[in-house]
């Protein structure tokens, strides 16, 4: 399937809580593929886009993990975000939710998007393999937008220069591939969330440099974090499967 205006993106913030860790081995993998074989029932029936996953360099308390997760419509996400917290397995996650939908205007263009990995036919999400982190490239999971009440009579002028910054440091650094969320109403993380995916640490370094640098920076807030994808072949096959 692919995305449309009308797509609804649920940005999830979650991870395991401690007393995750305290079950013993066989009850832990008995409650996620309880869990996995839920969730891919969501994804069938409602069509699920995509999912993508990152995992934080260094955990934020409980929150481990960062997910794009995207449906058609809001029913899909609806089904989803009731679904992951149901127990056994909802009990212990952390779970941080907000919705979103994809931001690409025109003059946005130049972010390049990375190609899905190629899902062999017949593979069965079902079947869970070992899960790690990609450490062929590194992402920053930058949030944020224009301070609340921000003068917007410079708003055009800066947005040029802005543009023209971040454009010089894709090219600079090789950007492999870029998103944008515009969340859906006032959040504590901001107004949109850019997924930024390089080569290198250098890459992210000289983004977070070009987006703090004074004056722009005065109107603007920021969170980053650093993050690596987390199996993408894996969860490549939960898009595959909700076409079948």
């Amino acid at each position: 399937m692919s995305a449309s205006d009308e797509s609804v993106v649920i940005l999830f913030r979650g991870g395991r809580l401690p007393e995750w860790h305290r079950l013993d081995q066989a009850r832990r993998a008995d409650y996620e593929r309880q869990h996995v074989d839920l969730m891919l029932s969501v994804a069938s029936c409602h069509g699920l886009i995509g999912i993508h996953g990152y995992r934080l360099m260094g955990p934020r308390g409980s929150w481990e993990r960062f997910w794009t997760i995207e449906f058609p419509d809001l029913a899909g996400a609806e089904d989803w975000m009731s679904a992951e917290a149901e127990p056994p397995y909802g009990r212990y996650g952390f779970y941080d939710y907000t919705l979103a939908r994809r931001w690409q205007p025109e003059w946005l263009n130049w972010l390049p998007r990375k190609a899905e990995p190629q899902v062999t036919p017949g593979t069965d999400p079902h079947i869970i393999p070992v899960l790690s982190a990609d450490p062929s490239s590194i992402a920053l999971l930058a949030f944020g937008g224009r301070h609340r009440g921000a003068d917007a009579d410079d708003s055009v002028e800066q947005d040029e220069e802005r543009w023209r910054r971040m454009r010089k440091v894709s090219r600079e650094h090789g950007l492999i591939h870029g998103e944008v969320f515009r969340l859906l109403g006032a959040s504590d993380h901001g107004d949109y969330a850019w997924i930024l995916e390089f080569p290198g640490l250098a890459g992210i370094d000289a983004w977070i440099d070009a987006e703090t640098a004074p004056p722009l920076a005065a109107c603007q807030r920021h969170d980053f974090h650093v993050a690596r994808r987390w199996a993408p072949e894996y969860f490549a096959t939960w898009a595959a499967g909700s076409d079948r």
